[in-house]
Order: C-alpha cells, then structure tokens, then sequence
C-alpha cells in the first residue's frame, strides 16, 4: 500500500483525542500516527494483499475461538502504544487479561497498549525498511512476537524482544512459540 506522510508544524498539536475523532469522521481512510505526530495516510490493499491478510486473520482468529485465550484485531483497528504513536498491524491480538484490564471507554478507542503479538504483511507498494522499523516500534514498545510476512522474497521475520531478528526463508509454516500456544500459520496461500 502507499503512504502519505503529512509532518505538521509544532504549534500544532494532534492530540490522541483529536486523532481518534479525526479517523472516525473519514472512516473511509486509514491513518496511523508516528511516535513524533507525523500522520500517515494509507490506501487501500490491492485484491492479492487483501485476499492474504483475510486469510492470516481467519487463521489466527480460528485459532483464538478454540483456545479463548485473547482477542483478535484486523488491520482496521489502531493502538495507542506507549511511546505516543497510533499503529494498525495487519493482524494483532491481545491476551485476555490484558484486554479486560482496560475500561470500556479505551476499548472503544485506540486500546492504550501495544499488542503482544502482531503481523505485518508486506503488499506489492510496501517499503521493506519502512516495514522493518515499524516491527522494531512494536517490540519495542512491548509487542512479544511479531512477523513480518514477505510474499515478494518469499521470507519471513520473526521479532522477538531483546532477540536478534530471525530471517526465515520460504518457511511453510510459522509457530505462535509460548505467546500463541499451539498456533500454527501455515503459509501455503500467503508465501
């Protein structure tokens, strides 16, 4: 997908509550915002991008129903992470506890929390080293394991806090480790 990024001057402030008005009035775009207030305005996914993202959410979701051990997110759900920015994973889920510790109000909004598992699917327009820092903010922002799936070089990475980056190539499967228990993504129809 291509990306816009708008930098507004610093009189100007865009506040979290500002930000999330501002998605819900063009609920038609999708926004994310950096850690330093830049706004990111995203197209939407080609046919082939979003056809694997719908399938890696199918998967994951599935998987969760079975387990009930958290909740799932589409890419059209964002989180406010600790650092300040607003990010939309492709895929993201949070453990149960956590979930249930937010009120109804920051359920309703952006969650003000880093997911503990997220993926990120590289489509056709994607800039892999855009990609690859967005990985890094997650984990480092409290995110236990995150993928980023490379259909174009038929690769996966694998990120894991305080873990150097695992570069899988042309993996058939992934495992969810200790963070999804028993969570096994085949990547048949992604890779």
């Amino acid at each position: 997908m291509t990306a816009i990024t708008l930098t507004f001057p610093p009189s100007l402030e865009l506040t979290d509550e500002a930000f999330f008005q501002l998605c819900q009035r063009n609920s038609d775009v999708r926004f994310e915002r950096t850690a330093t207030g830049e706004l990111i305005v995203m197209s939407p996914l080609g046919g082939e991008s979003g056809k694997r993202e719908a399938d890696l959410i199918t998967d994951l979701n599935l998987w969760n129903r079975q387990q009930q051990l958290g909740v799932v997110f589409s890419s059209s759900s964002g989180f406010n992470l600790p650092n300040g920015a607003d990010r939309s994973p492709d895929a993201a889920w949070v453990e149960q506890s956590r979930w249930d510790a937010l009120t109804p109000d920051q359920r309703r909004k952006f969650p003000p929390l880093a997911p503990d598992f997220v993926i990120e699917l590289r489509s056709e327009t994607d800039s892999l080293p855009t990609l690859q820092t967005k990985m890094q903010e997650y984990v480092g922002n409290g995110v236990r394991l995150g993928w980023l799936i490379n259909p174009q070089d038929k690769q996966v990475e694998v990120y894991r806090p305080d873990q150097p980056v695992e570069i899988l190539e042309n993996p058939s499967s992934l495992s969810g480790e200790a963070v999804l228990p028993g969570f096994v993504l085949n990547l048949s129809r992604v890779l």
